[in-house]
């Protein structure tokens, strides 16, 4: 195919935790994107982000939060259960958690990104799991469209990144697509910087050293697309930041003390920020409450504050109480790591970690302020109207 017609190219290059506090003091692309604000983030991890930047929904509506959810009745995982049995110290191995789940995702058919983490196999029966397809696909959300969904419909020809596969890859790919000519949209999916900055926290010369590889990688990318487009328009978004870890708390042994009985008195998981709590008698849940207000560390959400954060769900399904640490502060051991992190993102939206980054070649449409409305962005790139 020529390129005799004008054309353009809209990327949107994905960086995962790119957060604004990491940009700051830090040069990065100043002249190639000179447009550059910081954005609100979803309250939630990953899991709860991605979703939100793909469809402009909240959790409440896209349905995607924490991982595991409380549902007994249609837990996929209750086959598990009998390698409780086994010793800890052999099923907790990072290894055979990675092996196995990779068996269990392939024996149930999931397409999303999939990890049983930590989750005591004795207890995993009791819960579900929210990302079982995958994201970056149409039909991808458990509720609601994603802008893959909006591609395909309105038939606009577009770029997606294999989210398993290297960053390098991924650029590989999209620079393929690119020299054909024929795209008007594409989704650059890097996914490296997350990592990074969980191991060695936004205050490390690793993450400059990362920066100015996206740098000179984004450069290249330009350049070539601007061979073969009359114009190119590139932004880089992220859906939050990093916050530096300063202290651990055992929240879980707080809560065994108690002497409570597990899925008879209470039902919990522990995220690295959160504690989420089904109490199955009123005595119970005054006890947890009274245990969860004496950890001064971190303080229990209130129901309209979830209500204003777009998580609070229909049934309670990912939690009754929802116990959420201060920035820098995460729970050790939980059921998404045993061992101490040096970077941790998940804290509440109002901390300035958790703030995400939008930067752009152009000034983008619509006056975004929140990781929400990246979605806006992209369909007014992609030529969808609203």
């Amino acid at each position: 195919m020529t390129n005799s017609a004008a054309k353009q190219l809209s990327i949107v290059c994905f960086i995962d935790a790119l957060g604004w506090e990491v940009l700051r003091g830090r040069q990065f692309l100043e002249e190639r994107l000179p447009h550059r604000r910081k954005l609100r983030s979803t309250f939630g991890f990953s899991s709860a982000c991605v979703p939100s930047i793909l469809s402009g929904l909240t959790p409440r509506e896209h349905g995607h939060w924490s991982f595991f959810y409380y549902d007994p009745e249609h837990s996929p995982f209750k086959a598990l259960k009998p390698l409780g049995m086994l010793p800890r110290r052999l099923v907790d191995r990072g290894r055979v958690r990675n092996q196995l789940s990779k068996l269990v995702k392939r024996a149930y058919g999931f397409t999303g990104y999939f990890q049983l983490y930590s989750v005591p196999f004795s207890q995993i029966g009791l819960f579900d799991y929210c990302e079982k397809k995958d994201l970056f696909k149409p039909g991808g959300l458990n509720r609601g469209e994603n802008i893959f969904d909006v591609l395909e419909r309105e038939r606009v020809p577009y770029h997606v990144s294999n989210w398993r596969e290297p960053e390098a890859a991924n650029l590989a790919a999209l620079k393929a697509d690119m020299e054909q000519g024929d795209i008007r949209f594409a989704f650059l999916y890097m996914a490296a910087m997350d990592a990074l900055l969980h191991q060695v926290g936004k205050e490390s010369p690793e993450v400059d050293k990362k920066m100015a590889w996206y740098e000179r990688e984004l450069t290249d990318l330009l350049t070539l697309a601007e061979r073969h487009y009359d114009e190119v328009r590139l932004f880089v978004c992220s859906d939050h930041g990093m916050a530096t870890v300063h202290t651990h708390i055992d929240l879980m042994a707080r809560i065994e003390a108690l002497g409570l009985e597990f899925d008879t008195d209470y039902v919990a998981t522990y995220d690295s920020t959160m504690g989420r709590f089904w109490p199955k008698t009123a005595a119970a849940r005054e006890r947890i409450i009274a245990a969860l207000e004496q950890e001064p560390n971190g303080r229990i959400l209130s129901e309209d504050e979830l209500r204003a954060l777009g998580c609070d769900f229909d049934g309670h399904q990912y939690g009754e109480l929802i116990f959420l640490t201060d920035p820098g502060v995460i729970i050790v051991p939980c059921h998404m790591g045993l061992k101490p992190i040096t970077g941790m993102h998940g804290y509440h939206p109002d901390d300035p970690d958790s703030d995400a980054c939008l930067l752009s070649n152009v000034p983008p449409p619509g006056d975004p302020q929140a990781i929400t409305d990246i979605f806006r962005v992209m369909k007014a790139e992609a030529g969808v109207s609203a």
